[in-house]
């Protein structure tokens, strides 16, 4: 009995121990250690957003025209006599050159009797003028014939009132009175004609002379002069043939510029107008729409199509933009043109401006500032930043056009943000980053924002384009915090 009523108060009594003893291990015990756990911070390249200045670029594609191209035709009938030995195709020939003659003959015998025909006219206008001269001197001696006759006719009348003098003495002196005053009136009558008579030879000088003009002028057309520098075309006769009048002799290309119909993409020159500030324009007025052409400053740059390596590039100039859009391909015409294509040229590898040729035409307007950020920060309308607590951050924005590897932002960014550019592998909002700023490439970025120092370079020979890729290096701006 002892032994059980023992049991019952040791057993309870040990587990009490046990017990305690368990709690204050429990209790006494260090905590166990817990890490946090969280994504790695990740490196990433940025660009500062600020504002660049941007050139909105379009490109056309067209064929080199000359500016001007004669197709001389024969304005006489006659045999080619000569041709200029450089009349070839191909040939350049300078302005005022002889390079054809048709046979003058005829056209000198013509010539011949127009002058002969003016010298006889001019002959009779002569002697009318003399004879006119002469009738005027006559008729000044029988006016004072006349006076003379009349005194003394005045003289017997007073004698004759004495009966002095016999009748007959006085009506002797009448008669000869009479007869000079019929002989004034003969010659009045004839002066009055001379001036009919002299208007009718100066009338048949005019004739003549407007005649020998004519001939003079034939005689002229006969031989063929280039009006300007220019390279042969096609020859179509030959020294001997004969051809009509209104026959197509040779083609000549001017040298001093050439132009280039281009076809460009309509949805490319929108935003190229736009970015050069052009306002309404109204198409009525010639004179507005070529003002306004030369107010929007469009710079534009040819380059032939299919050169590697170094290509070749000239200024151009905006001259007119066409007037209807191609419908298959949605494209508007527009003209643009070189001067002095011949200058420079450099064997194998600077080519004149030949008509044929296929060029592109790059069109730039003037500079103005933008948000500008590469292509590839753009994900589906949105951009990584990294903050101020060097967190991603994932924006929206609106994007105002796209021009090859460049964005332009219009809204959803702010100048000094810092932009990511590179690929961000998990994407999730407040990752943190680490931002190392890009600084080549942002100067690359800005310069391709501008783009007129890459075109300079190659319009003064530099060589090919440069080619833009990521730097090797950059330089931390920040670290972990």
């Amino acid at each position: 009995m002892k032994k059980l009523l023992r049991k019952a108060v040791v057993l309870p009594l040990i587990v009490v121990v046990a017990l305690a003893l368990v709690i204050y291990m429990v209790k006494s015990k260090a905590p166990v250690g817990h890490d946090v756990l969280q994504y790695p911070t990740k490196a990433v390249e940025v660009v500062r957003l600020k504002q660049l200045p941007f050139r909105a670029r379009a490109i056309a594609y067209g064929n080199v025209e000359p500016s001007v191209l004669l197709k001389a035709k024969a304005e006489v009938a006659g045999k080619i006599s000569y041709l200029h030995p450089g009349l070839e195709k191909g040939g350049s020939l300078s302005k005022g050159t002889l390079v054809m003659r048709i046979e003058p003959t005829a056209y000198e015998f013509s010539l011949d009797q127009k002058e002969a025909a003016l010298a006889g006219n001019q002959s009779s206008l002569t002697q009318l003028e003399a004879e006119e001269a002469s009738t005027r001197s006559a008729l000044r001696l029988v006016k004072k014939n006349l006076q003379v006759g009349e005194k003394e006719l005045n003289r017997l009348l007073a004698i004759w009132d004495k009966k002095l003098i016999a009748r007959s003495v006085v009506d002797a002196e009448e008669q000869k009175v009479l007869q000079l005053q019929q002989q004034i009136e003969d010659l009045q009558g004839k002066l009055a004609s001379y001036e009919s008579r002299k208007a009718s030879s100066k009338a048949q000088i005019k004739q003549s002379e407007s005649q020998l003009a004519q001939s003079e002028d034939t005689l002229g057309r006969t031989e063929i002069r280039l009006p300007f520098d220019a390279r042969v075309g096609q020859v179509f006769v030959e020294e001997g043939e004969f051809t009509s009048v209104g026959g197509v002799l040779f083609e000549a290309l001017g040298t001093h510029s050439v132009e280039i119909n281009a076809q460009i993409p309509t949805r490319q020159l929108g935003p190229l107008l736009i970015a050069s500030g052009t306002e309404s324009i109204n198409m009525r007025q010639p004179e507005e729409l070529q003002s306004r052409l030369s107010q929007m400053q469009l710079k534009a740059y040819v380059s032939l199509v299919g050169y590697d390596g170094y290509v070749p590039r000239w200024e151009g100039n905006l001259l007119r933009i066409g007037e209807a859009i191609d419908p298959a391909r949605d494209t508007i015409g527009l003209v643009v043109a070189v001067d002095k294509p011949y200058d420079g040229v450099i064997p194998g590898k600077r080519p004149p401006l030949l008509k044929g040729m296929y060029t592109m035409v790059e069109l730039y307007s003037p500079a103005q500032k933008m948000l500008v950020i590469p292509r590839k920060a753009i994900h589906q309308g949105r951009v990584y930043l990294a903050n101020s607590e060097n967190r991603l951050e994932i924006r929206q924005v609106t994007v105002l056009h796209k021009q090859g590897d460049l964005v332009l932002i219009e809204a959803g960014l702010n100048e000094g943000e810092r932009v990511i550019v590179t690929d961000v592998i998990p994407v999730m909002e407040g990752l943190p980053v680490a931002p190392i700023v890009a600084e080549e490439y942002e100067r690359e970025l800005e310069e391709e924002a501008l783009g007129e120092d890459r075109v300079t370079a190659l319009i003064e020979g530099s060589g090919a384009d440069k080619q833009q890729s990521m730097p090797s290096s950059a330089t931390a701006e920040g670290g972990r915090e």
